[in-house]
């Protein structure tokens, strides 16, 4: 965690952002209701707008009553073969409600969870009580699992990114020690070959002297 103005943590963040933002900025804010969930998947290159309340890159959004309940509220973010969907139960009924659905979202593997928050002026006072993660059993083909191993990057389909370089994938100690092994190989075979080269020119040069 990075401290930073994007909800507590910081901007141009690479991952999936779900905000629950609960006052908005942009002036004249007519067609949606705040407080308003909404979601942001960056690769490190996008910086999120507070003054236009996220818009330019949110994926989707929807208001959430969530102020001066007297009974819990959940909120439940769902990634399956790259299907992004989130759902809420704000009534107090323990009926799941649709929020945000999104395909074609792709997250690497080795990720953390977080929650952070930040207040303006305006303050309100809210208890995450507690995260619940899962891992789902999905089936996937051989072409899906590689696909899927091969997301170094967060990205999604039909929405193009700023690009920056993907890190690479770490080398295994196995590739690490061929290659150090292969190149000091290489290295002496090259010395080798040039000392053989440099005696048959002493060779040569010394029968044309005399």
């Amino acid at each position: 965690m990075q401290p930073g103005p994007v909800f507590g943590n910081m901007d141009k963040f690479v991952g999936l952002g779900v905000f629950v933002d609960t006052y908005p900025n942009e002036e004249k804010q007519q067609e949606r209701v705040f407080p308003y969930i909404s979601a942001m998947v960056n690769n490190g290159s996008l910086s999120y707008d507070h003054e236009r309340d996220g818009r330019p890159t949110e994926l989707g959004g929807c208001t959430a009553i969530v102020r001066n309940l007297h009974y819990d509220t959940f909120l439940v973010i769902r990634y399956v073969k790259r299907h992004l969907t989130i759902m809420m139960d704000i009534d107090g009924k323990h009926e799941w409600r649709d929020c945000i659905e999104v395909p074609g979202v792709r997250l690497p593997r080795g990720y953390y969870f977080g929650t952070s928050s930040i207040t303006g002026d305006l303050s309100d006072n809210h208890d995450v009580i507690s995260l619940k993660l899962f891992e789902l059993t999905v089936e996937r083909t051989p072409e899906e699992e590689k696909l899927h191993r091969d997301v170094f990057l967060p990205s999604v389909d039909n929405m193009k990114l700023p690009e920056v370089t993907a890190p690479l994938p770490p080398l295994s100690g196995l590739a690490l020690f061929l290659i150090v092994f292969f190149s000091l190989v290489f290295s002496v075979f090259a010395i080798v070959i040039g000392i053989i080269l440099y005696n048959k020119w002493q060779e040569q040069s010394r029968k044309r002297f005399y």
